[in-house]
């Protein structure tokens, strides 16, 4: 007998051992190397059986194939190719190149925005794009919870599909786990086609839990286009355990659309395998004042000339570089004035937070807001130690104290404004499957710039000295230790 138990001692360390060296051999940033590094050795077995979960690298797989991710950018670039009279902002016209080379997101001019802070405004024009709505509809979303809210939006999709028009949903199979099948059920009986996104069931796909499509996209028509940090659930209207949530989304018309399409038809191709490269598509956008010759609504009108550039930028764990952390870094390290940002949860990835500490040491004013209570007790430890980086640093955090700030975006210089579904997190820059909206014109920079400042009337900032120097040592000693597993939170 106590040769078997030497017998599974020597097989379990042969296998600790192999895991470490595929996770040394991964070459991941050093930080998230030496966490699983941690879990491997301080947590027998239970460490193998997380790594397997939640741990294994998929940057350097091919979900999807070259032949295939260029049919489905083919009418994007088009698309792009077609406008005429494009002129980039010099200040942003590397990063405009960085997207456009290593992410296929082109830049689309001539686009009107509007801008979302509560779920009332967004949930009311989703549902009224949604009854306009004459050739197709296409949601993503993390959530789509079987609430009431939920419910309604099922509801106006069944409705549409019944009167002939194409519905598509993607929703998370983790971030929607608690939602009984029968509600999605209900809907594909209706005729809509409905897919869970790499859906959690042992042993397929079982290494790829880890991996979520954390995407927030709505396209009606291909005209009309959602993108930005609200789900679909009540507590985006009603708030949730007493607490109000404040979130930002935007609505999109002109050719940003097309980006937006571009980033669900490849989430489609994920679930379905179907490639949907029509014309139709990518509808053409008139400019001018003239309306087009479709049925009346305010999603049919023709878009203004204007130079609001929008570029739809994704990012993802099978993508060979991570474009939105590598965007978010850019900016913050030629940022000239400041750099506000909102985030729910800040566990940043080292090049993200040595960014934001140099822009601020030299001279920028970098401001970051984070809910003063967060929905996720381990996620609030972690943070606190980044925060105090960040406040030794220079940077102004303010806590969010009018309820739960889930609100994602960041603005610079009067000039450039992002919001999307990315978290200032290792989850989001690393692991999820995200997408942002990344904008340049000085109007909407100062709109979304007028948010922020709408949004430190109702914070507290942090201060430096209290926040320093009074936290007890055992706290502060806690929050270091759950800094090191934050790339695993």
């Amino acid at each position: 007998m106590i040769y078997l138990n030497w017998l599974a001692m020597i097989v379990y360390g042969l296998i600790v051992i192999a895991v470490m060296g595929n996770v040394l051999m991964d070459n991941r940033q050093p930080a998230k190397t030496m966490a699983w590094m941690l879990v491997l050795i301080f947590l027998p077995v239970l460490g193998i059986i997380l790594y397997f979960f939640f741990g294994q690298n998929t940057r350097k797989e091919r979900l999807i194939s070259q032949n295939s991710l260029d049919q489905l950018t083919k009418r994007s670039m088009l698309g792009f190719a077609e406008q005429r009279d494009m002129r980039y902002p010099l200040e942003y016209e590397n990063l405009i190149k960085l997207f456009t080379k290593e992410n296929w997101a082109f830049p689309f001019k001539d686009n009107e925005i509007d801008v979302y802070t509560d779920g009332y405004q967004y949930f009311h024009a989703l549902l009224r794009d949604i009854s306009q709505a004459r050739h197709h509809i296409h949601i993503d979303s993390y959530i789509f919870e079987d609430d009431a809210l939920g419910t309604m939006v099922a509801d106006a999709l069944i409705q549409k599909a019944g009167e002939g028009v194409e519905v598509r949903v993607v929703y998370d199979d983790v971030g929607s786990w608690k939602v009984k099948s029968s509600f999605f059920e209900r809907m594909r009986d209706a005729g809509i086609e409905v897919h869970g996104f790499m859906p959690v069931k042992f042993p397929a796909f079982t290494s790829k839990v880890n991996y979520r499509n954390h995407r927030k996209i709505s396209v009606i028509d291909g005209r009309v286009g959602y993108i930005g940090g609200m789900n679909i659930a009540t507590r985006y209207v009603q708030g949730r355990n007493g607490q109000a949530w404040r979130d930002t989304h935007l609505r999109i018309r002109g050719g940003g659309v097309y980006g937006i399409q571009r980033a669900f038809l490849i989430d489609w191709y994920f679930v379905d395998r179907t490639l949907i490269t029509n014309r139709q598509y990518y509808p053409e956008f008139k400019l001018g004042d003239t309306q087009l010759s479709l049925p009346p609504g305010d999603m049919w009108q023709s878009v203004s000339r204007n130079d609001c550039l929008v570029q739809i930028v994704t990012s993802s764990p099978v993508a060979e570089w991570p474009s939105i952390m590598q965007g978010y870094t850019r900016i913050l390290l030629q940022a000239r004035k400041y750099v506000y940002m909102e985030t729910p949860y800040f566990l940043p990835t080292d090049p993200v937070l040595f960014a934001m500490r140099t822009a601020a040491l030299s001279g920028v004013d970098v401001r970051l807001m984070i809910p003063k209570k967060s929905d996720a007790k381990y996620v609030e430890w972690g943070s606190r130690s980044f925060v105090r980086e960040a406040v030794e640093s220079g940077i102004k955090v303010y806590l969010y104290t009018a309820g739960f700030n889930h609100s994602k975006f960041l603005v610079s210089d009067d000039l450039l404004c992002t919001c999307g579904s990315t978290n200032v997190d290792f989850r989001s820059f690393e692991n999820n499957f995200e997408g942002n909206a990344f904008i340049y014109n000085r109007e909407m920079a100062m709109r979304m710039k007028e948010v922020f400042m709408a949004d430190v009337a109702q914070s507290q900032l942090l201060d430096e000295e209290q926040y320093l120097l009074q936290r007890p040592f055992y706290k502060r000693l806690w929050e270091s230790i759950v800094r090191l597993f934050s790339p695993l939170l």
